[in-house]
């Protein structure tokens, strides 16, 4: 397999709207090991083409690269596939059992799927049959109202995944209940593939979370959104400077903009907002950003202010 598990891998989580190209290109730079796309929508795949294939797009650094999909659909799964077959540089394929959103669940996809294990088995059956990738991949969350993680974790091995990733809360505990790592921890009993450990990961208790659950790597989500460095700190124990932080940003910027040409900047914004909390003066940093949509005089005040 590409990916190395007895090294205790780090994997990026997909991030609607943040994990996008420069930033997986980023992290790539400061410890990640593993980055995942966006979650794309099987059915946007198949019938909207274009805009979707833009999001597929990898950095020269990604590999391994996975793809992540969503859908309840097994024949609009298996077109959606078919299309990931013909497209090089995509080293695996993620089947999202993960997702809350209202939208997506109510199309029985996402974490909707962890009620209806049989079609789940069966999706991930059609993508491991289907795929020309060398991995097959599902990313769950513990249940949707009640826990049963061991339950998942077999559903998904029977059916041909080569890991799974567990985000240690149920469908109903959102992203704010406490993560339940003991509950990731008897999914990995459970099962013989590589368990990845999601939910609330940061350099204080990366180490922890390992030992709790016994998990063959972490997966870190949110917690690297305005601290791209985190997966540096966590395999470092270190910490950055404030000269590195600069252009560990600056880089981020530059890479937004070569990606989405002058739009970058705008969408830019949301990525400064958290990288300037905790800074002195960053309200007012934040309030002058929002009216700037200038690449070259947003750069000037990134400089100035970081």
């Amino acid at each position: 397999m590409l990916i190395d598990f007895s090294k205790k891998p780090l994997f990026l989580a997909p991030l609607a709207g943040f994990s996008d190209l420069p930033l997986r290109s980023v992290v790539k730079q400061f410890g990640c090991d593993v980055t995942v796309s966006e979650m794309i929508s099987a059915n946007a795949l198949v019938y909207e083409g274009s805009k979707t294939l833009e999001m597929l797009k990898k950095s020269p650094l990604e590999t391994p690269y996975i793809v992540q999909i969503a859908g309840s659909d097994a024949d609009i799964v298996k077109k959606a596939v078919e299309i990931l077959n013909g497209i090089d540089g995509i080293d695996g394929i993620d089947l999202n059992c993960g997702c809350p959103v209202p939208k997506v669940v109510k199309q029985s996809a996402g974490s909707a799927l962890l009620k209806d294990i049989s079609n789940l088995k069966r999706i991930v059956e059609t993508i491991k049959k289907t795929s020309n990738k060398q991995m097959t991949s599902v990313k769950l969350r513990l249940g949707f109202d009640e826990k049963i993680p061991e339950i998942l974790a077999i559903a998904a091995q029977d059916a041909g995944a080569d890991y799974i990733a567990f985000h240690g809360r149920t469908r109903a505990g959102g992203y704010t209940t406490a993560v339940d790592y003991a509950a990731i921890g008897r999914a990995k009993e459970a099962v013989t593939i590589p368990v990845i450990a999601n939910g609330d990961i940061s350099p204080e208790n990366a180490a922890q979370t390992l030992n709790l659950t016994n998990a063959d790597a972490l997966m870190i989500g949110r917690a690297c959104i305005g601290k791209p460095w985190v997966f540096h700190e966590i395999k470092t124990g270190g910490s950055i400077d404030a000269a590195t932080k600069k252009a560990i940003i600056l880089a981020h910027f530059d890479a937004m903009i070569e990606h989405y040409g002058e739009h970058g900047a705008a969408i830019f914004r949301k990525h400064l907002h958290r990288y300037s909390k905790g800074i002195d003066g960053a309200s007012a940093f934040r309030d002058e950003i929002n009216h700037i949509a200038e690449p070259e005089i947003l750069r000037q005040k990134i400089q100035t202010f970081f």
